[in-house]
């Protein structure tokens, strides 16, 4: 991808945003090639069609990833979500924002941030088969959040090319055997959750840190009590249980996932957004005066 081709998705966007129709954008994705076209197609959803359900979603997936006993040891051990909690998830954001907003990972940008995030991940002897895991839940949780609480459910299309653009992401990053298919991808997800969700210590430490940061964002400390099962009720029993998180109450439950659900069905009575919502342009907590690619992460 290049500056132009930026340009080219910004024009149509604006196309879309004038008509003032609400389907304009994704009648354009539906004309769109998922393979070919799989990065494109993931920005106008990501930053255009939902730019807040994609990240609360991911956050989700987030949380998955601590449900896999045999591979929380290694995040303990480097401290990152413990000690540096806010850091290791602003860079994470801000290494997959890059790639996705700047135009795709054959930019300048785009192939920086993937130099980066692949040196971080090469200080660790990480297992193939949890790469495979992360990345499967990096197309999965999205798709599943939004179904559930979107304005509109993601299209045939849209599944493809979030398929296609993490897979091709997979391969640059080194991960073998990625399923050919997003259905055989998908059976993958299930069974591995299946075989590798149980409870550990060091699962219950990353998750109940990283649970307390997103808390800090509108809490004080006193009263992240309160505050915590409105958080776990957005998870099913077997992440908690993994976690050692306890579930919420199932009015609670019923109330988050009301709100949200309710949440959708306003948005999509909303004109189309004006402009894209870019992770690379907003405030961020580490970094409020800016960043470098090459600083993001360990050191």
């Amino acid at each position: 991808m290049s500056t132009n081709d930026m340009a080219i998705w910004e024009t149509v966007a604006a196309d879309a945003i004038r008509s003032r129709r609400r389907t304009a954008m994704r009648e354009y994705i539906e004309s769109l090639d998922p393979e070919r076209d799989c990065q494109q197609i993931a920005y106008l959803t990501t930053c255009y069609e939902f730019p807040w359900d994609t990240t609360r979603s991911l956050e989700v997936a987030l949380f998955r990833v601590f449900g896999v006993a045999k591979g929380t040891p290694l995040l303990v051990h480097t401290g990152e979500f413990q000690q540096r909690t806010q850091k290791r998830y602003d860079d994470t954001v801000l290494i997959l924002a890059e790639i996705l907003e700047s135009g795709g990972y054959d930019t300048p940008r785009g192939q920086a941030a993937l130099v980066r995030m692949n040196k971080q991940h090469g200080r660790y002897q990480i297992p193939n088969d949890e790469y495979l895991y992360t990345l499967s839940t990096f197309i999965f949780e999205p798709n599943r959040w939004i179904r559930k609480y979107g304005w509109r459910p993601y299209t045939r299309h849209e599944k493809l090319a979030a398929y296609y653009f993490w897979r091709e992401m997979g391969r640059r990053m080194g991960i073998k055997d990625i399923p050919e298919s997003l259905e055989e991808f998908e059976r993958f997800n299930r069974d591995y959750e299946a075989a590798e969700f149980r409870y550990s210590p060091d699962n219950e430490a990353v998750a109940t840190a990283t649970r307390n940061l997103m808390l800090s964002w509108f809490l004080p400390k006193s009263l992240y009590a309160i505050g915590a099962p409105f958080i776990h009720a957005l998870f099913d029993d077997a992440l908690l249980a993994a976690v050692g998180l306890k579930p919420a109450p199932r009015l609670l439950q019923q109330v988050v996932q009301g709100a949200l659900r309710l949440r959708g069905r306003l948005i999509g009575f909303l004109p189309p957004r004006r402009k894209a919502r870019l992770m690379t342009k907003a405030k961020n907590r580490t970094y409020p005066h800016g960043y470098v690619i090459g600083d993001l992460g360990a050191h």
